[in-house]
């Protein structure tokens, strides 16, 4: 048993040339399983190619927000048959980003929306990013109901609770430990024990004390910690909770 890190791009830029390390780095850090997200063909086929070599990735693809304007019909097919290989337990990350541009959100919507219909045409759980566009993410997420993880949650407890309600995960990242952080402590606090995962969103997100520096799975650890201090609880318990949290979404996960 140990900590899982749910999000982590370790197939993109520099971390994909040290998946050994970031393995061994890992299992120093009791990380015993990571999610390796990937938003490109490119990445996704790397991380099928590390996890025949490495149990402890699993993996996930989707098309980000911030590529909507790339995407052609033809890559829905692509998307559909690498997410037939084994290692591949979820679709993400998905959602929208109106952070830089509002002008394209109507065919982010509907990237969004496809890729929704897809998972639940492969019985696929979803990786959610949202930013800058919580209104227009709940509306799709109650139209098209779905199931997934609403990744490196930040945002408000009213938010959490809808969230809840529509049966979706929350997993928090490194900016729950940050100093200025202000509502992810207190969702964090609140969120319920059967609905909660911890990230690193590598290489990006780094926890405090090594804010600034590049991230990876490893780093899990220091978020977790700040949970079980938050939520004043056991380690061992929480490590459990998340594991079983873990296997109860991601059905096609290996154990």
């Amino acid at each position: 048993m140990g900590i899982i890190d749910t999000h982590a791009h370790v197939t993109y830029g520099d971390l994909a040339l040290r998946t050994k390390e970031i393995v061994e780095n890992a299992k120093a850090h009791n990380v015993t399983r990571i999610l390796c997200v990937c938003c490109s063909v490119e990445e996704a086929r790397k991380a099928i190619e590390i996890a025949n070599q490495y149990d402890i990735f699993d993996c996930a693809f989707g098309y980000h927000p911030e590529d909507v304007d790339t995407i052609q019909d033809q890559d829905y097919k692509i998307l559909k048959e690498i997410l037939q290989d084994p290692h591949m337990i979820a679709l993400g990350e998905i959602g929208l980003d109106y952070h830089y541009t509002k002008e394209n959100k109507e065919a982010q919507k509907k990237l969004f929306i496809d890729q929704i219909k897809i998972a639940n045409e492969m019985d696929l759980p979803i990786l959610i990013h949202m930013r800058d566009a919580t209104l227009d993410t709940l509306d799709i997420l109650k139209e098209y109901p779905c199931k997934g993880i609403m990744h490196c949650y930040s945002g408000s407890l009213d938010t959490a609770k809808i969230l809840i309600n529509l049966g979706y995960y929350l997993s928090f990242a490194g900016p729950l430990t940050f100093k200025n952080a202000k509502d992810a402590p207190v969702v964090c606090e609140w969120v319920p024990l059967d609905h909660i995962f911890v990230e690193t969103d590598s290489p990006f997100l780094t926890p405090h004390p090594f804010r600034g520096k590049p991230n990876e799975p490893f780093y899990t650890y220091l978020t977790f910690e700040k949970v079980c201090e938050i939520k004043k609880m056991d380690p061992e318990v929480l490590m459990k909770q998340m594991e079983k949290n873990y296997f109860t979404l991601f059905t096609k996960a290996r154990p």
